[in-house]
């Protein structure tokens, strides 16, 4: 099969198009003939050498694809040779055939082609995992995101609006905050240049925020954040070190918690994805939830798709096509 392998650890150029074997499914795996798969920002960081692979997964990156299943292990039972999924991978999507464990795919949602679908797993279940089953967004409450032209920004500010609940989010340029706007967000800040905390607090503070930034921003978003607030890092674009004030936290009762997602136990994926399935896939379907779509590139061209990602200037997903 055709697939990007990283040659050494480096800038987009690291990236090249070579011959693998055809991977073969484990007992609980399915085997994807891939139609496309996400670019995300683990990849990324995957192949500057930063970010490597779990214990036993493959070195191609690629944290999720879509395509048709043509090879099931053994001990499978709810898939079949022919199913259209969209699945988590713990690394692998940037090739013709990927493994996926069984509980860590999904069918496309109602109204989505797999081509969009393959940019919907990655995200999907961190904001899920981090917002709603970490932190319990709920109904009516306030939820703070940056980056919200991002892969994870586009996908939070879609599922917590069409949840119920207040979305701000900010980013760098006035273009991108209207189209955060557009997205549904109920207001949007440069965080360049505003002091988006004091703009949240005076509209009512926030319930949770998902922060991709740390660093600097994390003392802020404790600032903005309610009694009783919680704060999850998925991230930390601004720096991995930030200061606290640890009086707010006990002041505002806070709870500070952040997690990974490539290396949790294949159980803990299965349940996430079940509680996607019920909570996340109907919304697709009554047209309350649509997969936002920045860019498509084929597989030859991944550095390119890197690079777009490293740019900053992308709005949704970057996505790279590999079959027909």
């Amino acid at each position: 099969m055709k697939a990007i392998e990283i040659s050494a650890p480096g800038g987009p150029e690291v990236l090249r198009l070579v011959e693998r074997p055809d991977p073969a499914p484990g007992d609980h795996d399915v085997r994807i003939r891939v139609r496309a798969a996400g670019v995300n920002r683990p990849e990324v960081l995957q192949r500057m050498g930063l970010y490597p692979p779990p214990p036993g997964a493959s070195d191609i990156p690629g944290l999720e694809a879509a395509g048709v299943i043509d090879a099931v292990g053994a001990a499978v039972k709810r898939w079949k040779v022919g199913d259209e999924v969209c699945a988590l991978l713990t690394g692998g999507g940037y090739a013709e055939y990927a493994i996926a464990h069984e509980g860590s795919c999904l069918p496309a949602p109602e109204g989505v082609s797999v081509m969009e679908a393959a940019g919907i797993p990655e995200t999907t279940f961190t904001v899920w995992a981090n917002a709603y089953d970490d932190a319990g967004l709920r109904p009516g409450e306030a939820l703070l995101v940056h980056g919200g032209t991002s892969g994870i920004g586009v996908t939070a500010i879609g599922i917590a609006k069409a949840l119920g609940s207040t979305v701000y989010a900010t980013a760098s340029s006035d273009g991108k905050l209207e189209t955060i706007r557009l997205l549904g967000a109920d207001a949007a800040f440069n965080y360049a240049s505003e002091n988006w905390e004091e703009a949240i607090k005076a509209r009512g503070g926030v319930d949770v925020v998902l922060d991709m930034a740390g660093g600097d921003f994390v003392a802020r978003n404790l600032e903005a954040l309610n009694p009783g607030g919680r704060h999850v890092s998925i991230a930390m674009l601004r720096g991995a070190a930030a200061e606290i004030n640890i009086f707010q936290i006990m002041r505002k009762r806070l709870r500070l918690s952040g997690s990974t997602m490539k290396a949790r136990p294949f159980e803990e994926k299965a349940r996430l994805a079940a509680a996607i399935e019920a909570a996340v896939w109907p919304l697709y379907g009554a047209g309350k939830l649509k997969p936002v779509v920045d860019k498509v590139f084929p597989l030859s061209e991944a550095a390119e798709a890197h690079r777009r990602m490293e740019g900053g200037g992308h709005i949704g997903k970057i996505l790279l096509q590999i079959g027909e």
